[in-house]
């Protein structure tokens, strides 16, 4: 079974600054990789991945920014969202809530590591939840 997400730049930054492999956010992006996981992704989604990967902090290299924004927009579908509307505690996160109720029609998730950050949807999940749904374990 293919399943769709729309990824937080939480959850991709986590994974690039994992030193551990089998951590749930690295496994988040391996599903990626692996085409087990289809990212959803908007050009804003993008844009916000390429200004947070490029912050001085982080030290991530160029190659490493290119080959993660290159592999979302090759392995994923971009979605143009109608807007819901809602208001969240930080509304640049509206983005990736809206892409991902657009794609309901697919069972679409939204991951995050910041559930405070959306409404309670059973469709926004943790990273380790994601694993458990695509290990085919019912998510709480």
């Amino acid at each position: 079974m293919v399943y769709y997400a729309v990824i937080d730049t939480n959850v991709l930054v986590s994974a690039l600054l994992s030193k551990k492999s089998d951590s749930a956010t690295v496994q988040v992006m391996e599903a990626v990789f692996e085409g087990k996981l289809i990212p959803l992704y908007h050009r804003d989604i993008i844009a916000e991945y390429n200004e947070v990967l490029h912050r001085e902090r982080f030290h991530f290299q160029e190659v490493t920014i290119k080959l993660f924004l290159d592999a979302m927009k090759q392995f994923g579908r971009e979605v143009f969202p109608t807007p819901t509307g809602e208001i969240l505690l930080d509304q640049d996160d509206l983005i990736f809530y809206e892409v991902a109720m657009e794609s309901q029609q697919d069972s679409a998730y939204l991951v995050t590591g910041n559930m405070k950050h959306y409404p309670v949807r059973k469709f926004i999940v943790t990273p380790a939840q994601m694993m458990e749904i695509l290990d085919g374990k019912p998510a709480e």
